[in-house]
């Protein structure tokens, strides 16, 4: 097969394309891409939510392992692993909640908001 491109083309980098380890993409067609904007309010109305959800969560269950017998159901490995998943998910709604209040910050600052 043929190359259809211009010689001219097949030397200049296409700004819009995404090189690396996943390849080129097409252009975008339209401007959505562009003006996409995450709903910054949303985000960080959930992450003020369940950061102290998933922090009560983690103690609950760790308090609840500590305090489990052998025999008991469920057991104290289950409680750990509920406890430890729960802190992630609090780690994760933290760094959440100062990735966005950072982010309305610059918008404020830039007065795009």
């Amino acid at each position: 097969m043929s190359d259809r491109r211009s010689p001219h083309r097949a030397m200049e980098p296409d700004p819009r394309s995404r090189s690396g380890a996943v390849g080129r993409r097409s252009p975008r067609t339209g401007t959505e891409p562009v003006r996409a904007q995450s709903p910054l309010r949303l985000r960080l109305l959930l992450s003020a939510v369940f950061l102290p959800l998933f922090l009560a969560g983690a103690a609950y269950f760790g308090v609840w392992a500590a305090d489990t017998a052998s025999g008991d159901s469920p057991g104290r490995g289950t409680l750990v692993v509920v406890a430890v998943v729960c802190g992630a998910l609090a780690l994760l709604a933290a760094a959440d909640l100062l990735v966005v209040t950072r982010r309305l910050k610059h918008e404020r600052v830039n007065g795009t908001l």
